[in-house]
């Protein structure tokens, strides 16, 4: 891959957008079909970016992660819906919550199968440079990454991450009104894992998480390409 960071910035951000893009949709599509209208009702089921631009989570923080030169990430604006519409709220919530890491799995699996049909068209090794090929390779590539980096950290089960429908699913009833309680203090609870513990201890349990998960499940499927 090139070492031009503006190049590699660019292809980031086109891989980014329809990753977050169609995570979302996945997650109105699915509560669409277990009976909530709340996601069609608001215009968020359409594949256009613009419905889904979270101001912070879409623009500034990627800007502010591609100012200090990180790799482009964020999120964008959550697509509503009415667990009430669901026959089984449990069942259905944690159907809604995994269809959005379920969307970026698949779009890793087609970006691999993409960079395979691609890569039979280069030459020996990996190309370099800004030809044709070099860039869909490095396009297909970081399209494997990121989705599969988005799908890994949404499955973390703490809320407000999708993870947290699957705990909300297996956890003993008894214990739901607890869960709750804890629920409205996620996100600080989310940004002390996040961002105080490697601060402090120096020691990065979710980065580690997602080198061990995303970061080998990426490397096989690019690998692959090139056998």
């Amino acid at each position: 891959m090139s070492n031009n960071y503006l190049y590699i910035v660019v292809l980031q951000v086109l891989c980014f957008i329809p990753a977050i893009v169609f995570h979302e949709v996945a997650h109105g599509f699915a509560a669409y079909k277990l009976g909530d209208p709340t996601a069609k009702t608001a215009g968020r089921l359409s594949l256009n970016p613009a419905k889904h631009v979270d101001p912070f989570g879409t623009i500034i923080m990627p800007l502010m992660l591609m100012a200090i030169g990180g790799p482009v990430f964020g999120y964008a604006k959550p697509v509503p819906y009415n667990p009430r519409y669901f026959k089984d709220i449990r069942k259905g919530d944690m159907l809604v919550g995994m269809a959005g890491p379920a969307a970026n799995l698949c779009m890793a699996l087609v970006s691999a199968l993409l960079l395979f049909i691609v890569a039979q068209f280069a030459p020996l090794g990996i190309p370099t440079g800004f030809s044709v090929i070099s860039v869909l390779i490095d396009f297909f590539y970081l399209s494997i990454m990121l989705n599969l980096y988005l799908m890994f950290f949404n499955l973390i089960p703490l809320p407000p991450l999708d993870g947290s429908s699957l705990l909300l699913f297996f956890l003993p009833r008894k214990y739901l009104p607890q869960y709750y309680k804890v629920q409205q203090y996620a996100m600080p609870i989310f940004l002390v894992v996040v961002i105080l513990v490697p601060y402090v201890f120096h020691v990065n349990p979710i980065g580690i998480y997602l080198d061990w998960t995303a970061g080998t499940l990426g490397s096989l499927l690019s690998g692959l390409a090139f056998l």
